[in-house]
């Protein structure tokens, strides 16, 4: 089905949307994005995703033309255009068109806006009642000195190179580890585990994204007095621990029930995820930009 993208202030239908081919996204992955979740006509953390996406771009010293208010708008006049009440929205913003050197300063113009909407797309109910089986992929996070796991650039090939690691293994996901062996994210998702009742995570400043479906979750978890802890983590950590679960905007929060062939727990989702996805689910029905 043709749907309509927000392309530089106007709707384009989406099989005629089109950027140069000597756009600098396109050509070095020189651009930002977010994704971002509707609930039942409510934009979940819309405010928040906004002000990751311009953090990424000061990161990267991309300046974005618009403001944050008329980029919050413009998402909303989208997912209405295409008449979505629960969707699944990507917002992408490049360095523009240039020439063939790397030089961002030859890139004319403004920067490239553009926003897609479409039908979410969760992983399969199964993963969820079951748990997933990942493995550990071979390729390491990048260091947070070289490209920060923390900018949500357009480059996003240290992940993709994962995902083909996990698939290789035949499984849905992969855990990445620092280049001294932490555990740092999975390569789309943050991870987290419940060890002796408590919940931990990895801390973001070792090379991981700052979560948006993350952060939630943490919020969750001290609202309702659960012990929690950032920490470092090596696998014999996730080997041991009592429950293990994923978390992302379109993931939400998905169990794991088996890493490299190792049982988590009893081998089944855990009542810690169980309950703090109930929770998260009720949070995105009252959380976020109406529309």
């Amino acid at each position: 089905m043709s749907r309509k993208v927000y392309l530089n202030g106007s709707f384009v239908d989406s099989k005629k949307a089109s950027v140069s081919i000597f756009d600098h996204g396109l050509l070095y992955g020189d651009g930002v994005f977010e994704g971002i979740r509707s609930y039942n006509s409510l934009v979940f953390r819309l405010k928040e995703h906004v002000d990751r996406l311009y953090t990424s771009a000061e990161a990267i010293r991309l300046k974005i033309p618009i403001t944050k208010t008329e980029m919050i708008h413009a998402v909303v006049k989208t997912l209405k255009k295409n008449g979505l009440t629960d969707a699944y929205i990507r917002l992408v913003v490049t360095r523009g068109p240039g020439d063939l050197g790397l030089d961002p300063r030859k890139c004319i113009g403004k920067s490239v806006i553009f926003i897609i909407a479409d039908k979410i797309t969760l992983y399969p109910k199964k993963f969820y009642e079951r748990g997933l089986k990942i493995v550990t992929a071979k390729t390491r996070r990048n260091l947070p000195q070289a490209v920060n796991p923390k900018i949500k650039s357009l480059n996003y090939l240290n992940n993709i190179l994962a995902k083909i690691d996990a698939t290789d293994a035949g499984t849905e996901e992969a855990i990445m580890l620092t280049h001294d062996g932490f555990v740092a994210e999975c390569t789309g998702d943050n991870i987290f585990i419940v060890d002796n009742e408590t919940l931990i995570t990895p801390p973001t400043g070792i090379g991981a994204l700052d979560g948006i479906t993350r952060d939630s979750v943490i919020k969750i978890a001290r609202k309702k007095k659960m012990r929690f802890k950032e920490r470092m983590l090596i696998l014999k950590d996730l080997y041991r621990a009592d429950e293990c679960f994923l978390t992302g905007t379109a993931a939400e929060i998905i169990p794991v029930t088996k890493i490299d062939g190792n049982k988590i727990g009893d081998g089944r989702p855990g009542s810690v995820t169980r309950e703090l996805l109930r929770a998260f689910r009720e949070l995105t029905k009252t959380y976020g930009v109406r529309y």
